[in-house]
């Protein structure tokens, strides 16, 4: 499946001219409302200045009548390079007509002395109509009348179509400059990402330390992932490289003795010989799978301690350690070692169940490895304060004190003529340091053997 591939510069501009273009419709909206509105303030002025000339050259005749003399520069005020056409009417009191284009609409509501103002289609033409109701004097009473007038529009919406059309020219060009902007500005905001793809395609295979490239905080964090990544990739090469490399040392040597024994059967002489060095190849090779079995446990707990969290549960250690003790009394039976369990009711801790177990099978088989014949192993699990402690005691030869620190260690054995692998111990300091416990190594009672104490914090 292909994957797609965006352009983050592209987005980034798409979606700035979607957000640019909606908010421009909006603008130019409003700005079409208040060009015409505009325009038509500056217009009626002049519509009503006309209207008040005109209304000033209307007097009272001898006879009562209402005479006008239209001051035709009251009419010239109206022309415009549009071509606008000019109308006016003048009404004396209710139903008199005194001159002007007597079809022309009039408005007919206000009754102040202030110009009315109203829109209206005259033959075929929309108009602009300004009303001035005033009133002449004889000097005795007053007589009403009503001057109108009205231009075509046409002024009106070639000046809105210009603010217009400037304004949509104005965000034209403000909306191009930002996107130009935005074009730039990502265009180097970017230069710290290329340059950290750079230095990672640059590396070699084994070179995963962590990135110290300067980029945004917004991918920082991207960044800090990347390198918990790397290390915890380099901590799994690194377990991968320990767990070959003591392979190959520790099984080396039985791989040794399974070939010489194999090549002592091949030249044997009887069938005794044959027999014995079958058995001792026998025992190579089960040497050689204890080996690997402990060598594959101290990965899982170095697997373990990438991820202390995983597999946690509350254990009941006195009932597991009593069972897996049942479990060795056979092979204690053999080795002619008394093996026993001390301890009262419950007591939980919190670990993963699987490790634990292996820990309880690595103390006591140390004990029935090194205790020897005759001897007692007591396993013992007991409360105290906060604390579960486990106990594996034994009165066999023990270890000296000035070797007990260093058997703790890996492939690390309590002398050169110690039995096993040199893992049994530090399998179980390292399991018990990885929940949170301790591991002290003790003379047994009255001096005499070895005796290993877990502390495990109460669960």
């Amino acid at each position: 499946m292909r994957t797609v591939v965006y352009s983050l510069r592209r987005r980034l501009l798409g979606w700035l001219l979607i957000s640019t273009a909606v908010i421009g419709v909006v603008a130019l909206t409003d700005t079409y409302r208040e060009a015409v509105k505009t325009a038509n303030v500056v217009s009626d002025r002049v519509l009503a200045g006309s209207a008040l000339a005109i209304a000033e050259r209307v007097v009272v005749a001898e006879d009562g009548s209402l005479q006008v003399d239209i001051p035709y520069v009251a009419l010239e005020m109206l022309t415009s390079a549009a071509q606008d056409r000019v109308f006016y009417r003048v009404d004396g009191p209710p139903g008199q007509f005194i001159t002007g284009y007597q079809t022309l609409p009039s408005l007919s509501e206000g009754q102040d002395q202030s110009a009315t103002f109203g829109d209206a289609v005259f033959r075929g033409e929309r108009i602009r109509i300004a009303a001035l109701r005033r009133s002449a004097s004889t000097g005795v009473s007053s007589v009403p009348f009503v001057v109108t007038v009205a231009e075509t529009t046409i002024a009106r919406r070639q000046l809105t179509q210009t603010i217009l059309l400037r304004s949509a020219l104005r965000l034209g060009m403000m909306i191009a400059g930002a996107a130009m902007i935005v074009w730039i500005a990502v265009t180097f905001s970017l230069r710290p990402l290329y340059r950290l793809g750079d230095a990672i395609a640059e590396r070699s295979p084994d070179d995963l330390h962590p990135i110290g490239e300067r980029v945004p905080s917004e991918v920082q964090g991207l960044v800090d992932t990347v390198n918990s990544f790397m290390v915890r990739l380099q901590s799994a090469l690194d377990a991968l490289r320990h767990f070959t490399g003591n392979a190959s040392h520790q099984l080396r040597t039985p791989l040794a003795i399974i070939r010489t024994q194999l090549a002592l059967a091949q030249r044997a002489g009887s069938l005794e010989e044959t027999k014995a060095a079958a058995r001792k190849a026998d025992e190579a090779v089960a040497n050689a799978e204890r080996i690997l079995a402990q060598l594959l446990l101290m990965a899982k707990i170095d697997a373990a301690g990438k991820d202390e969290a995983r597999g946690l549960e509350r254990i009941e250690l006195a009932g597991l350690a009593r069972e897996i003790t049942a479990d060795h009394v056979p092979a204690a039976g053999e080795a002619g070692i008394d093996l026993g369990f001390a301890g009262e009711g419950e007591h939980w801790i919190r670990a993963e169940p699987l490790l634990v177990g292996e820990l309880l099978k690595n103390l006591i088989g140390n004990a029935l490895l090194y205790a020897g014949r005759g001897a007692e192993v007591t396993v013992r699990v007991e409360g105290r304060d906060d604390a579960v402690v486990l106990e594996v005691e034994d009165n066999g030869p023990g270890i000296r004190p000035e070797l007990r620190e260093a058997v703790l260690k890996r492939f690390r054995r309590g002398g050169d003529e110690a039995p096993g692998t040199g893992l049994g111990l530090p399998i179980v300091e390292e399991i018990a340091t990885l929940y949170g416990g301790t591991t002290r190594l003790e003379d047994g009672e009255g001096g005499r053997g070895l005796k290993v104490v877990v502390a495990f914090p109460a669960g």
